[in-house]
């Protein structure tokens, strides 16, 4: 009966594609429908057929982790491709639909980030490893979407592009103090400080992030203009001319989207200007995947565009701008898994053969969440006044040709090469 209801929520679910699946006792099963990705996985344990049917987007994670979901012919990214490219055909069917109304009744448990948690699932993510990041992220150690203003261009310029083209919205005077909300291994803030004349003050909950930061900073002589520190966005008190958030608003949590808000509206200046990047959902308010909310972002949720402007609304501020990047994630993410790969042996010497599958299927799975379904990043800008910007986005594009030839001058266009590290945690 297992197996019937099983391959019967296949037969409904695979209309894109060709899926085998050979059962533990050596049963192959296919199940096809139009032209697309060929994969054929072999079950290894016997009880995963009832977990897979009653939660399927949280058991294929972890059995490709554990090693009882093995494929045999075509690939990670084909079977991940399958799921994404029939996703809705999945999610339609009545187990399913009722798992994830239970999902969304219970999100805001999920993303209950009080100081304490909130802290607590920065370490699950980014204090794994500073070496771990090296080893995948371009040079400069940018962990959020790049910007490619062209498909041919490497990692390293296109988030470079995505520095500048920030910096250009914010548009920034010299001497002007920014804060930088998420601010990871303190690059937007080395940029800022160091090409726009800036002073900034970082803060981010990763322990890791922060000493590294700061040593970024003093290499680059900009100790005096960049600080760095461990500290939740909510404790930060003072005003700034400016404010930059970027890849840090998807671990707010929806319940504290409005106090977040109310909180940039507090610290900036009369006259005060901020832009936040994130991550983002085409469509109304869903969940997140239980599988990255489990192994990945415990705590985390992309929010709908009509959540972040509902909360945005309570706050008094002015919404100047806003912007949706496409498929650029897609691009990024498919960067980070290439140089993954390459480094792969080095990672598993690190962190163990389990990370790497599990970061391969993270890195697999958001790309072609981004590149076939509904995911996006978004850029809202933000003003305390009416005029605190010009009246047209002119300024923008002059600040980013402005940027851009300081760039080439100063030889920022170089390709990526594989770090070697020694005796770094």
């Amino acid at each position: 009966m297992r197996q019937q209801l099983f391959h019967s929520m296949l037969a409904k679910f695979v209309q894109t594609g060709k899926l085998t699946i050979i059962d533990a006792k050596g049963r192959s099963h296919t199940h096809q429908g139009a032209p697309g990705p060929e994969v054929t996985v072999r079950l290894t344990d016997p009880k995963l057929t009832r977990s897979l049917f009653f939660n399927p987007e949280l058991r294929a994670g972890e059995a490709y982790m554990d090693g009882t979901l093995v494929i045999e012919k075509g690939s990670l990214r084909d079977l991940l491709m399958i799921f994404a490219l029939n996703r809705k055909n999945l999610r339609s069917q009545p187990l399913q639909k009722s798992l994830r109304r239970a999902y969304k009744r219970i999100r805001k448990h999920h993303q209950h980030n009080t100081l304490g948690v909130a802290r607590s699932n920065v370490a699950h993510h980014y204090d794994l490893s500073n070496q771990l990041y090296r080893l995948f992220l371009d040079e400069e150690l940018n962990y959020s979407c790049a910007y490619f203003e062209a498909p041919e261009q490497t990692l390293e310029v296109a988030q470079r592009n995505k520095l500048r083209h920030i910096a250009a919205k914010l548009d920034l005077h010299a001497g002007q103090r920014v804060l930088d909300i998420g601010s990871g291994w303190g690059t937007m803030a080395l940029y800022l400080a160091e090409v726009c004349d800036v002073e900034v003050l970082g803060v981010t909950l990763s322990k890791e992030q922060h000493a590294l930061a700061n040593a970024r900073a003093k290499e680059h002589g900009l100790e005096d203009r960049v600080q760095l520190v461990l500290r939740d966005y909510r404790e930060v008190t003072g005003q700034f001319d400016r404010i930059v958030s970027i890849g840090m608003f998807e671990h707010v949590g929806v319940g504290h989207h409005r106090a977040f808000f109310h909180k940039v509206s507090e610290l900036l200046a009369s006259e005060g200007v901020a832009l936040l990047h994130s991550i983002g959902r085409m469509g109304g308010p869903g969940t997140t995947s239980p599988w990255i909310r489990k192994y990945i972002f415990p705590g985390s949720y992309a929010p709908a565009l009509s959540e972040s402007l509902a909360s945005i609304e309570q706050s008094g501020l002015w919404v100047t701008d806003v912007e949706i990047l496409r498929r650029h994630y897609a691009e990024t993410l498919r960067a980070w898994e290439v140089r993954f790969q390459e480094n792969r042996d080095q990672i598993a010497e690190m962190l163990d053969e389990r990370f790497c599958r599990m970061w391969e299927f993270y890195l697999i799975a958001c790309e072609v969440g981004f590149r076939y379904g509904k995911q996006m990043v978004f850029q809202i800008q933000l003003a305390k006044t009416m005029n605190a910007l010009p009246i047209t986005r002119d300024y923008i594009g002059a600040a980013e040709a402005r940027l851009r030839q300081q760039d080439e001058a100063a030889g920022h266009c170089h390709v990526w090469t594989p770090p070697v590290l020694q005796g770094e945690n």
